[in-house]
């Protein structure tokens, strides 16, 4: 074999028994394994998330405290609530209970003049019917001071929403739909009426 064949053949191999040599292998000064790199991206993906982190926790708590304040108001408004409607029942109760104490207060002294009548009914007639017209003429002011004075309307126009005709009547020489006749008196007007009056109208011949 010839010196340059020698030579080409002592360049052409590599050293190592012919194995190129890795940058990367153990043992090399500088190399890191490979296994390593992914723990090392996590540390410094936790370090950048962690401030993020506390700033959602923070959030969340903040939100939860706000939702638990909300919560509280709309229980005690419910509380609120009830106990209003509560002490309106017991107001509207107590203003009914008055109400129904006064008109009967008003209607104690006819009921006292009654017994008195029915106590003298041996009495002369005559004092009795004056008695009793004096006991009637004291109801109807007391209706009159409770807001419902009595109508005594004949010869009035007759007007549905005052007047419940009970009969019509032709041949009486008024003019037709005139009141001629009151069959039970009325007690109120039109904004506060206790009751219609009761008539009889007249109808044209």
């Amino acid at each position: 074999m010839s010196e340059t064949g020698a030579g080409r053949a002592r360049g052409g191999l590599p050293p190592g028994n012919g194995q190129p040599e890795s940058a990367g292998e153990a043992g090399t000064p500088g190399a890191r394994p490979a296994g390593d790199e992914a723990p090392a991206r996590a540390s410094a993906g936790q370090a950048r998330a962690g401030p993020a982190g506390d700033a959602a926790e923070a959030q969340l708590a903040g939100l939860r405290s706000r939702l638990a304040g909300a919560e509280d108001l709309r229980l005690r408004a419910l509380a609120d609530l009830d106990n209003l409607r509560k002490r309106c029942a017991a107001q509207v109760s107590r203003a009914v209970a008055d109400t129904q104490a006064a008109v009967a207060s008003e209607w104690l002294p006819v009921v006292d003049n009654l017994d008195r009548a029915l106590a003298h009914s041996e009495a002369d007639p005559d004092a009795i019917i004056e008695g009793v017209r004096a006991v009637r003429d004291q109801a109807h002011a007391i209706l009159a001071r409770l807001g419902f004075p009595r109508r005594e309307e004949a010869g009035a126009r007759f007007d549905p929403a005052r007047h419940e005709a009970v009969a019509v009547q032709a041949g009486t020489g008024a003019e037709a739909g005139t009141v001629i006749e009151v069959v039970r008196a009325g007690y109120g007007d039109r904004e506060h009426q206790l009751r219609p009056a009761q008539v009889v109208v007249a109808k044209a011949d």
